[in-house]
């Protein structure tokens, strides 16, 4: 049948026909809510490059806690921005370092609420990198196999702590066969393991960068973070190996200019649980255009992460975590 016989129009008239035949819904248990924990004492501190965004102490992360298991959120990420950083990012492996306390401190206040952490090192190296930097004969780069014993190590002091999920983030190979193994070992065989596993080399990643005090003090993350122009299939041999070394859950970073690479990691592995970081430059430009009256902030971030939600995702972090939760 066609046109006019056919009129699609009809489905679209009446706001309660769209919304009794809207496919893709939000829901606040969907949503993550990144959080960037600071030791120290003193207030919060706003992130300039990401407005309503903060660097928070225990004594602050205790109310956000509260503040999302109230909204209904699927839970938070934790990511931690040591007093003290070397080159081997020690206070990340520490029982009482940053994020481990963070975790506790969390649990205590809200143990119902779902708590994440990050497993990487740029955080907490005095050079930002994501772990082990080694000189080669194209320069210092991170040496891969020196790296994943401290993957493991990490991961292990965040499940002593009362993580409900490892997300390891910094792309090295083997990294969730040596956390599955290192939390095994440790008799946490129940920890699930978030790999972000396909994570781009990206540009939208600057904003966060500021907020967690982790630009790389030389170089870039190009020979371990996915390039953007590489095959889309290469992002299903990251997925499919992490798979393989015991990932329970997936991700790909970052959301908004990859819909085409949630879309196929989605078509390639059904019924494996697929996240989508809905990263912080995604946010800060909306952000900013919003600013300016150029954009309506509530309505663009809406049809971002619905498309988000369309392309595949089950899982979206993102910073409007708790603004959607209030929208909805």
């Amino acid at each position: 049948m066609s046109f006019p016989t056919t009129r699609l129009r009809r489905l679209r008239y009446l706001p309660q026909m769209r919304a009794l035949t809207r496919h893709v819904q939000l829901s606040p248990s969907q949503l993550i809510l990144p959080l960037f924990v600071r030791d120290g004492d003193g207030p919060r501190q706003e992130i300039s490059s990401m407005p309503g965004q903060y660097q928070l102490t225990l004594a602050d992360l205790v109310q956000e806690a509260d503040a999302a298991r109230r909204l209904g959120l699927g839970g938070v990420i934790l990511f931690g921005i040591p007093a003290q950083k070397d080159e081997l990012g020690s206070d990340a492996c520490r029982d009482q370092g940053i994020v481990q306390r963070a975790v506790q401190a969390m649990k205590a206040a809200a143990p119902e609420l779902l708590v994440i952490t990050d497993v990487c090192f740029c955080e907490y190296t005095s050079h930002g990198h994501c772990g082990v930097v080694r000189d080669t004969s194209h320069g210092p780069d991170v040496d891969n196999d020196a790296t994943l014993e401290l993957l493991a190590r990490q991961a292990v002091s965040h499940a002593k702590a009362g993580a409900d999920i490892i997300a390891p983030s910094g792309m090295m190979d083997g990294m969730v066969g040596a956390i599955r193994r290192g939390l095994d070992a440790a008799g946490r065989t129940d920890m699930p393991i978030l790999s972000y596993a396909a994570k781009y080399s990206s540009a939208f990643y600057g904003p966060f960068r500021d907020a967690a005090e982790s630009a790389p003090q030389f170089g870039d993350r190009r020979s371990y973070q996915m390039d953007y122009a590489a095959d889309p299939d290469q992002a299903l041999r990251e997925v499919e190996q992490d798979l393989a070394e015991g990932a329970d859950l997936v991700m790909v970073k970052p959301a908004l200019a990859y819909l085409d690479i949630i879309h196929r990691v989605r078509t390639r592995f059904p019924g494996v649980p697929l996240a989508a970081y809905n990263v912080s430059g995604e946010y800060s430009m909306i952000k900013a255009a919003a600013r300016q009256g150029w954009l309506d902030e509530r309505a663009v971030a809406l049809e971002s992460l619905t498309a988000m939600r369309r392309a595949g995702a089950d899982i979206i972090l993102t910073y409007w975590a708790k603004d959607v939760a209030r929208w909805l």
